[in-house]
């Protein structure tokens, strides 16, 4: 019981860090290595100065819609790790984690919809007249995209999971 608890505790952590990383980081959209867009900033690289020059986006309904999708993962994340660590430590004996997993299933289906999002309307949220084909998705891009199974199965595991001891 402790091994599951424990690989549950550092699956829910670790999609959490990726969560952030994929939501506060740069890298959803690479044009060259050293111009890239993220969901808050244009950035590019000063090779002179070795740091990154980054300007606020030009903010459209669609990039809004990923912005407030990706941050309501994190929070629903957030609050289903704090409300698992307080249904653990108040909860009767064979009691269900079902709010938990239902909150990692928010979280799941908010960073898929923000995915999909941009995924599909890309051209309306870099708003950029260059030709897509010469840029490719960036890291925290991926990084979001595997967020989404990982929750899944975390949900699934705390609806399954009971309380013991």
């Amino acid at each position: 019981m402790v091994c599951l608890l424990i690989s549950i505790l550092v699956l829910h952590l670790t999609t959490l860090a990726m969560l952030l990383i994929a939501t506060l980081e740069k890298s959803w959209w690479v044009w060259t290595d050293s111009e890239i867009r993220d969901l808050w900033y244009n950035c590019i690289h000063d090779n002179e100065t070795k740091t990154w020059l980054c300007a606020a986006t030009n903010e459209t309904d669609w990039l809004q819609s990923v912005q407030a999708l990706m941050v309501l993962s994190v929070v629903f994340s957030s609050i289903s790790f704090l409300v698992f660590l307080g249904q653990l430590l108040t909860m009767t004996k064979g009691g269900l984690f079902y709010f938990t997993g239902l909150c990692q299933a928010f979280a799941g289906f908010t960073s898929f919809a923000a995915c999909l999002i941009f995924t599909f309307h890309r051209k309306e949220i870099l708003n950029d007249s260059r030709d897509l084909s010469r840029g490719r998705f960036g890291y925290c891009f991926i990084l979001a995209w595997l967020c989404i199974p990982l929750l899944v199965i975390s949900a699934v595991l705390y609806v399954h999971l009971r309380k013991k001891q």
